[in-house]
């Protein structure tokens, strides 16, 4: 059953005049499923675009991977998953849920009820909150999106196409478009000095799913991120050593890892010579395969806006607040650009403030003003040595911008009692990285929260 809504006070900039749009939404991950049901609660019509056959987005885990390992190839195969067999969730179900959906445990089978689960848990979660608002039907599966732009009489052109079936383009118009398609597709790799003349294997860990094809070699993964934490860790139970490139290392962490006698942590690589990797510190290792943890790019191969939007150096922009380009604002929006977060409720207080501007219920800056806001924001960043392609990693920043947004919309701020469980996860990660889902001490937050949640029925 769809739970209640907390309460919502309406800003007195507000208007009252409701107008409704039809709305296309590309992507029916985590951030699409939520932009429709808001957009849907304003009063809009809405059609989701989603390439795979089923919802859920990134929470979708397949066993392919794409026919170029690096994913550097642009006529590969493409896989829209960067899911691992074995991953699970780095933030604990009290806090990762949708604000008005509680990520509760749920009995039945094949459900796991640990506070940190699986992938496959996350993807039943948001089939559930597609069913209970029903948003299903909303959905076209198996379509891609090869068009979004500017038609005649500033509406929006969508052209897509069945991926299963020999037919033209599907050509509509529709009011505005929200881009809610992610950012786990296109990998980032690392440049390494000598890497051409590599006689070993590479992979990104967009595709990468299990340990077993790394069985007794000696592999160097590069990275420090979550998934580079998890699938060092995964090789591990098989490879003969696994060595750490991470750039952001402190010097008093270097060496063998507390707990594996097959796992160590270097600097970043210095260069390639034949198989020896050479790392910044001067020490080598002869490897037999690279994994790039390296992150991902934004691609938004289906986009035309005459350049009012663009990606540089993994900044999309100019975007007001991450969300809106002023030059085509409030009909092109984006859902979920900000990384480094807490992700679904900050999808859910993007997609609100997007479906008020859209019926004219809350109001946006003028465009000059949104253009003077980015610069200072871009100011901000390059005075603080920010480079571009940490635009929209967020952080601690994120509480309030969250909370602005909620501000925007008439919403209550972010509750204390996630923002504290999120900080007390970070610690913990930091702290145990091999037990911190299994093992904490904010049960005093998981009550909290659960209290919370009885207001929801």
């Amino acid at each position: 059953m769809p739970m209640k809504s907390a309460t919502r006070c309406l800003p007195p900039f507000m208007s009252s005049a409701i107008t409704p749009r039809h709305v296309a939404v590309i992507g029916a991950g985590a951030a699409g499923l939520v932009t429709a049901r808001e957009l849907r609660r304003e009063g809009h019509g809405v059609v989701i675009f989603e390439r795979g056959n089923q919802v859920g987005g990134s929470w979708v885990y397949t066993p392919d991977v794409e026919s170029d390992p690096l994913g550097l190839d642009p006529n590969r195969s493409v896989v829209h998953s960067s899911l691992y067999d074995s991953l699970r969730t780095n933030l604990p179900r009290e806090c990762m849920g949708f604000r008005d959906y509680p990520f509760r445990k749920r009995e039945g089978k094949g459900r796991d009820r640990r506070r940190f689960p699986s992938h496959r848990e996350v993807l039943i979660y948001l089939q559930d909150f597609a069913a209970d608002f029903e948003i299903v039907q909303l959905v076209r599966l198996e379509t891609e999106v090869v068009f979004a732009g500017l038609g005649e009489g500033g509406k929006w052109r969508v052209k897509s196409r069945p991926l299963k079936a020999i037919s033209e383009c599907v050509d509509e118009i529709y009011d505005a478009v929200v881009i809610c398609n992610g950012h786990y597709v296109q990998p980032r790799i690392a440049h390494i000095p000598g890497i051409d003349s590599w006689p070993g294997k590479q992979m990104h860990s967009h595709n990468y799913r299990t340990p077993e094809p790394f069985q007794d070699q000696v592999i160097v993964l590069i990275g420090g991120a979550a998934s580079a934490v998890d699938i060092s860790r995964d090789i591990a139970t098989v490879a003969k050593e696994v060595h750490v490139a991470d750039r952001s290392i402190e010097e008093d962490k270097l060496g063998k890892v507390i707990g594996h006698d097959n796992m160590w942590l270097h600097p970043m690589i210095d260069s390639v010579h034949g198989s020896t990797v050479v790392f910044q510190d001067g020490k080598t290792v002869d490897a037999d395969f690279i994994v790039h943890c390296t992150g991902y790019k934004f691609d938004f191969p289906f986009l035309e806006t005459n350049g009012a939007v663009t990606v540089d150096d993994n900044r999309v922009g100019p975007l007001y607040k991450h969300v809106f380009p002023p030059a085509l604002s409030p009909w092109l929006s984006f859902v979920g650009l900000p990384w480094k977060v807490l992700p679904f409720p900050m999808f859910e207080l993007q997609s609100n403030w997007i479906a008020g501007t859209l019926s004219n219920r809350i109001a946006l800056p003028s465009k000059e003003e949104m253009t003077e806001d980015i610069e200072e924001f871009y100011s901000s960043q390059e005075a603080y040595g920010t480079p571009k392609r940490y635009t929209h990693r967020m952080g601690d920043v994120q509480w309030d911008y969250d909370n602005w947004i909620a501000g925007q919309c008439g919403f209550p701020a972010i509750e204390e009692w996630r923002v504290q469980m999120y900080k007390a996860t970070s610690k913990n990660k930091r702290a145990q990285p091999e037990s911190y889902r299994d093992k904490w001490e904010d049960d005093d937050l998981v009550l909290q929260a659960q209290q919370d949640f009885a207001n929801y029925i």
